[in-house]
Order: structure tokens, then sequence, then C-alpha cells
């Protein structure tokens, strides 16, 4: 299923930047800059936010019952080193898997009803596209803080996942 890999890429390239700031010093975490946001937990707790938002969507959630649970999941976002954000992040991982497991056509129609933007006619697998596409620009935006912080950021470009399963494939 492509819906599924696409999003399997997601979860690799946020585990890219999880295992690269594991090697930084803690404080990074939490270190304020002058950036689109003011640290890196308050970028991995935005995506985090929405991937719930979007799940909630994907498993049939009206816009009004996950609007009420944003403000509890900032507060459960809100994570004091990358090791508990990433714990969280694995924790939503096998709830997006139970709903791979359930989902018989990832091109069968999904009807979103935004309360701002209306009603979309759209498919499972164009949610994820949209849920892997905010990560990347997310992670685009780790990768300019941490460079302003002094550091490299992660190589999470798509083509670097396919070689990474290609060699996990062969063993390597």
């Amino acid at each position: 299923m492509k819906a599924k890999q696409l999003y399997e890429y997601h979860v690799w390239a946020n585990r890219q930047y999880f295992n690269l700031l594991k090697e930084m010093d803690p404080s990074i975490f939490k270190k304020e800059v002058e950036s689109v946001f003011s640290s890196v937990s308050e970028v991995f707790s935005h995506i985090y936010v929405v991937d719930k938002i979007w799940l909630g969507c994907l498993v049939g959630d009206d816009f009004d019952t996950i609007f009420s649970k944003v403000q509890d999941w900032d507060k459960e976002a809100e994570s004091p080193t990358i090791e508990a954000i990433e714990e969280k992040f694995l924790k939503l991982t096998g709830a997006f898997q139970g709903f791979f497991d359930k989902v018989e056509s990832e091109d069968d129609p999904l009807i979103v009803e935004h309360p701002r933007f209306g009603k979309l006619h759209t498919t499972y697998i164009e949610i994820v596209q949209h849920i892997v596409n905010h990560g990347t620009y997310h992670r685009g935006n780790l990768a300019a803080m941490l460079r302003q912080m002094g550091h490299k950021g992660a190589s999470t470009d798509y083509i670097f996942y396919l070689y990474a399963l290609e060699n996990a494939e062969r063993g390597g």
C-alpha cells in the first residue's frame, strides 16, 4: 500500500532527527532561537499534534470532535527531552499502523468537512500525502534551526529513505 509506505517514510525521516538530536547536547532540544518556531521541541510538538489531527480525520472523527482534543494534545506534546517526544511519536505510529491495517483501499473516497474550509472530496492516500508533506516542510525548519545553532541537519530526502530500504533488504 503506497499510503503506508509514504507514512513509513515520514516515521523514518522523523527518526533521523530523533537519532541526530540524541547525539547532541540535550539543551539543544529546548534552546530558544529566532525562527518560525522558538525551539526544536516546538517543531516536534507541532508535527505531533497535526499528525494526531489528521489521524482523527482518517478514522472518521468530525472536526468538532478533533478540535475539542487539540488543547489536550498540545499539553501532551510538551516534552522535556527528545526521548520523551520520540516515545509519543512511537505510540502515534502504532495508532497509524492500526488505521492502515483496517483500510481496504487507499483510494477509497473520504469526505472531510472542515469548519473553515468546507467540504473536501478526497482519498485516504491524499490525506497521508498531506501528512508527509507537512512533516517534510517542518523537518526543513529543523534543519534551518540546527544550522543557525551551528549544527548540520539530518538527510531526510525520500530518496535516502529508498536507499535505506534497499540496503536493509540486502542486509546492509
